[in-house]
Order: structure tokens, then C-alpha cells, then sequence
């Protein structure tokens, strides 16, 4: 009887594609707790995901950036993986002590944070962070949290903001915005979770002994858009999308957008997002129509119409396909409000 010899094909990994790098802001009276916790929460991330996934397993650089001596150039002050370019997929302001950052605080990062996210760099802030963020424009027309006792102020410093005191996390897929000042574990735990996955991210709360109770399906659950795959003409789309064209979002208006012919536009936008553009609408609006349903009293007809939709029929069938739960099994479930009197 011929002998059968079975070969394990080694697999290897180019490490810079399984590493995610973090970066923290590090500014006058930023809250060191914060930056060192958020830290210690990724590096120890990494360490749970090696251990479930092996020496190929997704993992997290993080790094710290402050303003130079010359006070016009940020510098790396430190780096769990130095030596490797510097190439931030996610940003995060952390908390302020002492109330919210001083204009001449926001203007050392402000340049750099727009070019970042023009690049696809996904921008977080928690508690006053958001003030770094709001100061470079980039939340105009968006709506953002902070923390609740500096909610007027920044809804008065910028009121082409949709300011929202009451939410803990503001998900706006490339921009994520936190309150409190603890609520950067918030964060944290969400950017595990979509970068090392639910596992990982549940395995790490249990480290800490942070609560996670509530938070799976209405903080981690959301829509999580590839924005770095480097098509500069679909991440303006993108950009475009989450701001302000889900109610105008056909496809001549995106191709048009893009500066792209119809099907080059569909071709280039499938492969960098690895959706096609009515799928990736559908998702953008269920998430918002998640909040809505958790956050507020709208009927279901209200919320459909808000997100896009006109026929809330077609609503209701997308909903249910993408969360899978009916709009009105989904309020009964995570609802913060009382429920909505009619057409649940």
C-alpha cells in the first residue's frame, strides 16, 4: 500500500500589511491617562490577537505625535514598532484636562490632520479632543459629541455642527467622535473590535475588566468603510456620502463626482471598497437608521425617508438583510427612548 506524504505549504505574511498603525496626539493638557491607557489597551490587543491567531495575526503600532521644537513639524515621541514608516490609519485627540484645547493648540495639528484624512486616516477624538477636530473644518455639517459640559461651547465655537452631548460614541465611519473623558476606553474598544475583530475585542474588555454590556451591537456593530486603498477619486465619493449625498446618491451624481465615466467609476469603486455603490449606500444609510432607532421616536416611514428612502417597504427589506432583525424588532431591542406610538 503506497505511503501518502502530506506537505504543509508554509504561509507567510508581509508584516506591514497585518499592522495597523494607531496614533495619539500628545498636546498641552491632553489627559496622560488617556494616551498611556489607550497604549496599554492596544499593545495588549495585539498580545491576545498573536495568541488566538498565531505569529500572522492581525496586530497594532501605535505611536505618539506632538508638535517639534521648531513648533511647525510633528514628531514621533514614541513608537512600538520604530523603524517602520510612519503611515497612521487611525487618529485619535485624546481628553483635555483644564477645558478644551486653545486655537493655537488646534493649529499645530490642524494641516496635518487634514492632509491625513484626505489620505483616508480615519480621525477620533474623545471629550475636548473634538475641539482639535472641529477646528480644522472637517466636521462641518457633521454631527459630533464631546463631553457634556463642553457640549454649548463647541455647538457655539462651531455652529455648522450637528453637536450631540447626549451620545456616548458618534460613529461618521471616517470621522468617530467620544465623550466623556473616560470614554476613550470606548473607543478603544471599538477600534479592536474593527481592526483584530469581536474576539479579540471581548477578550481584551475581560483583561481590563471594562464593561462592555450593551455596547457589542450599538457601538461595534456599525458599518466600518474602507477608506485607505489609495483611489483618490472614490474616496472623495466616499467623503462626499457620509457628509451629505445619501438623498442624492445616484450613480451619474457619483461618476460625475469622481470625474469618472459610469462604468470606470464602477469598476474603480467596487475594487476599492469591495462593494458596489448601491450596496455601500445601503449600508451607510442602515447604520444611520440604526441610530435614529435607537436614539429617537421617529416612526419607521419617518426614519426610511430620513436615510434616503422613499418606499419604506424597500426599507424595511434592506434593513432586515443587512442587520438581520425587522426596524421595529431592532427598537424593541436597543431602544434608549421610549418607543415610537405607531408604525413600529
Amino acid at each position: 500500500m503506497a505511503k501518502l506524504t502530506f506537505f504543509r505549504a508554509k504561509v507567510t505574511r508581509n508584516p506591514e500589511t497585518s499592522l495597523t498603525e494607531i496614533a495619539i496626539l500628545d498636546y498641552r493638557h491632553s489627559q496622560r491617562t488617556a494616551i498611556h491607557g489607550l497604549t496599554d489597551l492596544f499593545i495588549e490587543a495585539s498580545r491576545i490577537s498573536r495568541e488566538m491567531g498565531g505569529a500572522t495575526a492581525r496586530t497594532l503600532r501605535v505611536t505618539h505625535w506632538r508638535p517639534g521644537t521648531s513648533g511647525r513639524e510633528l514628531e514621533v515621541s514614541f513608537d512600538t514598532h520604530a523603524g517602520h514608516p510612519a503611515r497612521p490609519a487611525v487618529i485619535i485627540a485624546p481628553p483635555t484636562l483644564h477645558g478644551p484645547p486653545a486655537l493655537e493648540t488646534s493649529a499645530a495639528f490642524a494641516g496635518w490632520l487634514r492632509r491625513k484624512h484626505e489620505e483616508g486616516t480615519t480621525l477620533c477624538s474623545v471629550c475636548g479632543g473634538t475641539f482639535l477636530l472641529a477646528d480644522t473644518g472637517l466636521l462641518r455639517n457633521r454631527r459630533a459629541t464631546t463631553h457634556w459640559g463642553y457640549a454649548e461651547e463647541l455647538a457655539r465655537r462651531h455652529p455648522d455642527i450637528h453637536v450631540d452631548g447626549d451620545k456616548v460614541i458618534v460613529d461618521d465611519g471616517d470621522i468617530i467622535t467620544a465623550g466623556g473623558i473616560m470614554a476613550w476606553t470606548d473607543m478603544g474598544l471599538k477600534l479592536i473590535d474593527r481592526f483584530l475583530g469581536s474576539a479579540v475585542m471581548l477578550t481584551t474588555a475581560k483583561f481590563f475588566l471594562i464593561d462592555t454590556a450593551g455596547r457589542e451591537q450599538r457601538f461595534y456593530s456599525s458599518f466600518s468603510p474602507k477608506l485607505r486603498h489609495g483611489d483618490e477619486a472614490v474616496l472623495k465619493v466616499q467623503h462626499w456620502l457620509q457628509k451629505e449625498g445619501l438623498r442624492k446618491a445616484t450613480l451619474p451624481a457619483m461618476a460625475a463626482l469622481a470625474g469618472l465615466e459610469e462604468r470606470t467609476f464602477l469598476r474603480r469603486f467596487r475594487k476599492a471598497t469591495e462593494l458596489n455603490p448601491t450596496e455601500y449606500c445601503q449600508r451607510l444609510r442602515v447604520g444611520k437608521a440604526r441610530e435614529m432607532l435607537e436614539l429617537t421616536n421617529r416612526t419607521i416611514d419617518q426614519v426610511a425617508w430620513d436615510v434616503g428612502y422613499e418606499d419604506t417597504s424597500s426599507f424595511r427589506k434592506v434593513f432586515q438583510k443587512v442587520v438581520g432583525l425587522k426596524p421595529g424588532d431592532y427598537r424593541k431591542r436597543f431602544a434608549v427612548t421610549p418607543s415610537a406610538p405607531a408604525h413600529q
